[in-house]
């Protein structure tokens, strides 16, 4: 679906519910799988949220995730640990080049059968389970979190519990204490000092717990960042977005958009789970913003594109993870913000935008890549050019309600094919 979107309004309020955060709902029903008697509340309703609940209620031999990179690295150690079963583990081609060697062999480390389809160190994997044996592991620090969380996921279903040594820098660690804080919630003891996680083994009885899934923190940034562009309507009216359900001590990562945002202008306000967003158009833009997103990395692509409507430059590092995403999200920033009038450089792990002097290319089409947060990434600049979205149904991995919510801000849209 190609969608053509402007918003000519010169005010932005209004008040959107947003759905439980992705991340939080794939653990969750992976320990709702492992652990009778939990209750989820304020699930995700997002393509990879489904696609996960699904997974875990078919028992098919042959289980197909598509795009969902953080189902395949938690179905991975899942599977590992049902003894007796055979499960074909595979997904979408994007899928079969994003890499999972490094978590096989972790887990293989402890015991497991897991064998590859196709190429080494790629899926589809053919995952035989089986008991565990052993009980530590030791694995790089500046992989991919989800590999991390998936094996402390299953950390205490283990005789003895697990143990997990950390080498190196660890990166995307507010990640690893969601999963710990989870952990926590269901009454498992585990424990993240220095570089060693600790999960102590756990009953596989009824828990009788009941947890309300946060609002999803990746997609409350499209709203930052359309507030922040606000700024450069110099006739505009007061702007206002209500946002909900969050909240102020959350446990996701990108709850550093609060922080962030205030150098361009937006302020945060909590009250009763709701967030209200406000420009402080008297606020002064920095010529630069710099910023280290290793614990952050997946709100990169919308502070990029914050600037670059902005008009400022920004030096953005710590994005390693983002080459292994649903695309190479570096390369394609780079292609997509040139091709709108930018003059920005990648390396492997930092982005370097120049301040913009020229106007905003008008009627561009944004390709996507398949990649959800490509196109919701982008969407903000309707404010000030029209702009065309290619495959904009790709919203549906994370946020599929994300073009009605913005027809309620005043986004006029159009399907053109």
């Amino acid at each position: 679906m190609l969608l053509n979107i402007q918003n000519t309004h010169t005010h932005l309020t209004g008040a959107i519910k947003i759905t439980g955060s992705k991340s939080e709902t794939n653990r969750l029903l992976l320990l709702q799988a492992l652990f009778k008697g939990i209750a989820i509340e304020n699930l995700s309703n997002s393509d990879d949220g489904m696609l996960m609940q699904k997974a875990l209620l078919s028992d098919a031999e042959t289980i197909d995730i598509h795009h969902a990179g953080t189902a395949m690295r938690f179905l991975t150690a899942y599977f590992a640990i049902q003894k007796g079963r055979k499960t074909i583990l595979t997904g979408s081609k994007r899928m079969q080049e994003r890499p999972i060697g490094i978590l096989v062999d972790a887990l293989r480390s402890l015991g497991a059968q897991i064998e590859y389809q196709k190429e080494e160190g790629y899926p589809p994997l053919c995952i035989q389970g089986t008991s565990l044996t052993k009980n530590e592991v030791t694995l790089k620090a500046n992989v991919s979190s989800q590999y991390i969380s998936a094996l402390m996921l299953i950390g205490a279903t283990l005789p003895e519990g697990l143990i997990i040594t950390l080498e190196g820098k660890i990166t995307s660690v507010p990640y690893i204490n969601m999963t710990l804080q989870l952990l926590h919630q269901l009454d498992i003891i585990a424990s993240f000092e220095g570089q060693s996680i600790k999960i102590q083994p756990a009953a596989l009885g009824e828990l009788s717990k009941t947890i309300t899934v946060e609002s999803d923190w990746s997609s409350a940034s499209y709203y930052y960042s359309l507030v922040a562009l606000m700024h450069k309507h110099k006739d505009s009216h007061p702007t206002e977005i209500t946002i909900s359900s969050y909240k102020k001590d959350s446990l996701q990562g990108d709850a550093v958009l609060a922080k962030i945002y205030t150098e361009l202008g937006v302020t945060s306000h909590f009250e009763n789970h709701a967030l209200t967003l406000r420009l402080d158009a008297h606020k002064e833009l920095p010529e630069t913003l710099t910023l280290d997103l290793s614990n952050s990395p997946d709100i990169a692509q919308t502070i990029a594109v914050s600037c670059f409507g902005l008009g400022i430059a920004c030096d953005l590092s710590g994005l390693h993870t983002l080459k292994i995403k649903e695309t190479d999200r570096l390369e394609a920033l780079k292609a997509e913000i040139t091709k709108l009038g930018g003059d920005i450089e990648v390396t492997d792990k930092t982005l370097h935008l120049k301040t913009r002097i020229t106007p905003i290319k008008e009627n561009c089409t944004i390709a996507t890549y398949h990649d959800h947060r490509m196109a919701m990434a982008f969407a903000p600049l309707g404010l000030f050019v029209p702009i065309c979205i290619e495959d904009a149904g790709v919203v549906s991995k994370s946020y599929p309600d994300f073009w009605e919510d913005l027809k309620t801000l005043g986004f006029k849209q159009e399907i053109i094919h």
